[in-house]
Order: C-alpha cells, then structure tokens, then sequence
C-alpha cells in the first residue's frame, strides 16, 4: 500500500471510529449495577437517543462518557481518546439536567464566558442567533423563567462548534416554539456534521430527531436499531376506517387488542392487523377510510420496557 492510500485508509477509519464509545461497560453503585456488561457506540453525524426509565442507567452512560466517573469494568472513549483526557474533551458541549449558572451573569456573558473555553467559537452574536435567544440576551440569568434558563443552558453547550454535543432531556420545560427552535437547531448541527446524544422523556421527540434509538432498563441495554426497527419489535397495529361494524363486535375477534368508536371513526388495535382488515372488508362493503399505522416509538418503548421489568 502506497503512503497515499495508507493515509486514505487512515481518513476513512478516523471518519468511521465512533466518536463515543461504551465497550462491555458495568458501573456499580455498592450492589447495584447501573450498567450491566454495555457496549453502546456513537457514531459520526448521527443523533443516537438514550431511551429508558428513571434508574435505567441513562445519566450514568453520559456521566462516563464525559470522565465525571470511572467503570468498574470495560472500555470508555471519547473522541478516539480517554474522557479523562482534556483534548477528548475540547470538541464537546454538554447540557445536563441539573445545571447551577451564576445568577448575576446575563444569557449573553454566560455565552461569552463559555465561549472562552474553546479553540473556534461562534461569534457570541453567531450563537445567540442561532438558538434564538435574542430576547434573553440582555437578561440576568437568576431572573429568567425555567424554561428561558434552559434555552441559555443549550446556547452554552453548542457556542464552541461541537462535534459532539450531550443533550440530557434538553427540552424540560420549554413551550412549544421554543422547543420547535431547539429541534431546527439540533437539525442544523447533525447537518454539519456534529454527533448528538439525546435523552429524552419526550419519545415523540426521539421519533422526529433520531438516526438510532438505543433502550436501557435495569443497566441493560435491551434494544438498538432505528427508529423504524424499534417499531417493528411491536407487532400491533393501528387500523383506522369509516364503518358501520359495532365496536363490541370487534373486540371480540381473534387479534384485536381494543377497538373503540371515536369522531366517527372505528380506531382498532390489533396484533393480526391483516387478518382483521380482512373481516372488517367482509362484515362492511361500505367500509371507506381505511388506514393502517405501525406501532409509535412510545408504543415500541412501552413494551419493550415492560418485558424487561
């Protein structure tokens, strides 16, 4: 192999590596394992959700990757590197859940500070701009609402031109635009090539965000794939039409799982959506609006999380 093409393949690996890496990690609490034997990577561009119940191992994952604890057992990297190394760390911008900021310090010199930490900041301006805190700017922190604090919370963590950015249920709190101009701004980074880890409570937020959904319980990660993979370890359906066929009737055939009459519509949840399209076209030739929707990410989660309790 020529020097040229050693250095192509070299480029190509780096560009593959994962950019944060769990490597058959168990963390434990005295007894208690936090994590059990994970191996969880984050690939380059991606926006890979953290998905699981309160104790599910979630923050610990993220208190790992970014060298605030160590594993008792397994591999933890960050950007090819150690998290306890300084240079893993320079292209990293993290939102938790529980932040403390000084109270006295207004949303833009809470910008300015942070932005003082890293090599090639956005232009203070640049980044108020683009997390849309233009009417926070000018405000003492101490003296904003929840909501507004984690608007600023989140312009701190992308000011230094992330390759990777944490985002722990980033969205908490907000109302509706301003999570709408988190979620364009998030797109906008993942566009540009920056990698997102996102734990949420909001799975419709997972569902419109995520490359790849990655499913704790117990320590355990019991599911990984995308978001359509997720759905389809459900097998129940939802059907939707315009029918006369009584509801009470259809409860009773073999793979529905409910049936109920809403705004005119019969809505039926079924494990065999097939079979019941079936009997639904030959119990009513009238039938119209006929619709059938996989399984929602909640739905996916739901089950997933019940198996393993």
């Amino acid at each position: 192999m020529t020097a040229q093409a050693q250095d192509r393949f070299h480029a190509l690996d780096a560009a593959l590596a994962p950019v944060a890496l769990l490597a058959n990690v168990t963390k434990r609490y005295d007894k208690t394992a936090a994590l059990d034997d994970v191996t969880l990577a984050v690939r380059p561009g991606e926006l890979l959700a953290v998905l699981g119940p309160n104790g599910a191992g979630k923050t610990t994952a993220i208190g790992l990757w970014l060298g605030l604890t160590e594993p008792d057992d397994g591999i933890v990297s960050l950007m090819s590197g150690s998290p306890l190394d300084i240079q893993s760390r320079l292209d990293v911008g993290v939102m938790m859940q529980d932040v403390n900021l000084a109270p006295e310090l207004s949303a833009r010199e809470h910008v300015a500070l942070t932005s003082s930490y890293y090599r090639d900041p956005l232009a203070v301006e640049d980044t108020i701009a683009l997390t849309g805190i233009e009417a926070l700017a000018g405000k003492r922190y101490g003296k904003l609402s929840g909501g507004q604090k984690r608007q600023v919370q989140f312009a701190a963590a992308v000011c230094g031109r992330p390759k990777l950015l944490f985002l722990d249920e980033p969205t908490v709190g907000l109302d509706v635009q301003a999570r709408e101009t988190m979620w364009r701004t998030i797109r906008r980074l993942l566009d540009e090539g920056c990698s997102v880890v996102l734990t949420t409570h909001y799975l419709e937020e997972a569902e419109a965000l995520a490359d790849r959904v990655a499913v704790l319980a117990k320590g355990k990660l019991i599911a990984e794939g995308s978001v359509a993979e997720m759905r389809s370890l459900v097998s129940r359906k939802r059907i939707s039409c315009a029918s006369a066929v009584e509801v009470d009737d259809i409860k009773r055939w073999p793979g529905v799982v409910d049936a109920v009459r809403q705004e005119g519509a019969v809505q039926v949840t079924a494990f065999d959506a097939e079979g019941v399209v079936r009997k639904l076209l030959a119990a009513d030739e009238t039938l119209s609006h006929l619709e059938v929707k996989q399984a929602t990410l909640a739905e996916a989660f739901t089950e997933l999380t019940k198996e393993a309790a």
